[in-house]
């Protein structure tokens, strides 16, 4: 358990700079092997992953997830999730969890330096036909009484990481892709999630197609969701993707004809520009202030300062101060650190303004 310990809080949420997480928190190193996840992002099953027996391996997340509600309430963050504790990568559960993926035989594709991946292989119609996250969730909200979030992958993403042998459309298979998250997202609302966010890191990869149908997708997606809803853009998590990374989005504007209610960008690390906050007036904006590059534990005026700059852009009651990405790949005492300064730099600015 980690030791730094953080300031005494309450459950009732605070109505200006709330606090929250992108998705990921470690997961201990007693229940995945941190070597093999450290080789990269699975979009394919990794089940090799996982060092407990499968038929224990249930029981085990129940308890890592158990402990990631505890952490995060510990540090004071106002909206959680579970951790994402049982999922090999943000993504890879729930896209292979769809009818018309052939998640036993995935098709491979080559870099340029000849390094091979595993990518999953659309094979038939994209369907949801069980619930993938919503007994997860309902674990999150028997152990917390803290607003809760619920993650999926975006629709955009999925198409972008999969090999499409079936549809020939690249547009086609996103909106089935979308059909089903929405499904889900239906089904985690009935649930009782707070908030549902959808992670389109993909969005960069491909700008033209993400200018011809990634709204479009995303609104499918979203449809008839009434909780606040979110989509999650990043420049790929800080422990996989290595080097300098862009200092501005060239998708950010289109969405603001988004349905979503929020936008969660990257800001710490890339120093983002963010005048650039300006492309998404109306909505409200989750703001990475936790620089994820490296395991410095930020000072709470650190984070402070990086608040107040996203203050020049954004209303407070506009802003929800966030880590920049996923925390999975991070130590768990660093992570735990990190949101501990998250909370008490949030608590600092709100003293400023005045409120609570």
């Amino acid at each position: 358990m980690p030791e730094k310990k953080c300031l005494m809080t309450t459950n009732a949420t605070p109505k200006i700079l709330p606090t929250t997480v992108v998705g990921s928190y470690p997961q201990p190193a007693w229940l995945v092997n941190h070597a093999l996840l450290a080789q990269g992002v699975p979009r394919t099953r990794l089940r090799e992953l996982w060092r407990v027996a499968p038929e224990q391996l249930q029981a085990a997340q129940d308890d890592a997830t158990k402990l990631a509600i505890q952490e995060m309430e510990r540090a004071g963050i106002d909206i959680i999730t579970d951790g994402e504790i049982r999922r090999e990568s943000y993504s890879n559960r729930f896209a292979n969890s769809l009818d018309g993926i052939d998640d036993q035989n995935p098709a491979v594709i080559r870099s340029k330096n000849g390094l091979e991946t595993l990518i999953p292989r659309v094979v038939g119609k994209i369907t949801r036909v069980r619930s993938v996250e919503v007994e997860d969730f309902k674990l999150l909200k028997e152990h917390t009484n803290r607003l809760t979030k619920v993650t999926l992958p975006g629709p955009f993403t999925m198409g972008q990481q999969a090999k499409d042998e079936f549809y020939r459309d690249d547009e086609a298979m996103a909106m089935d892709f979308a059909a089903a998250v929405n499904a889900e997202a239906l089904a985690l609302q009935e649930a009782g999630a707070d908030f549902i966010q959808l992670d389109e890191p993909w969005l960069r990869h491909d700008p033209e197609a993400a200018k011809r149908y990634a709204v479009k997708a995303i609104n499918r997606a979203l449809q008839g969701i009434s909780v606040p809803t979110i989509v999650h853009l990043c420049f790929g998590y800080a422990a996989v993707v290595k080097g300098q990374k862009p200092t501005g989005y060239s998708f950010l504007p289109g969405l603001g004809d988004s349905i979503a209610t929020q936008i969660s960008i990257e800001a710490a690390q890339p120093k983002l520009d963010l005048g650039v906050l300006a492309d998404l007036a109306g909505k409200k904006i989750m703001l990475g202030v936790l620089d994820l590059g490296n395991q410095h534990i930020e000072t709470a005026e650190q984070v402070a300062s990086r608040i107040r700059a996203g203050l020049k852009f954004v209303q407070a009651d506009q802003l929800i101060p966030a880590p920049d990405c996923g925390m999975k790949y991070l130590p768990r005492e660093v992570a735990y650190g990190k949101l501990c300064a998250l909370s008490q730099g949030a608590g600092l600015v709100r003293a400023e303004l005045g409120v609570t």
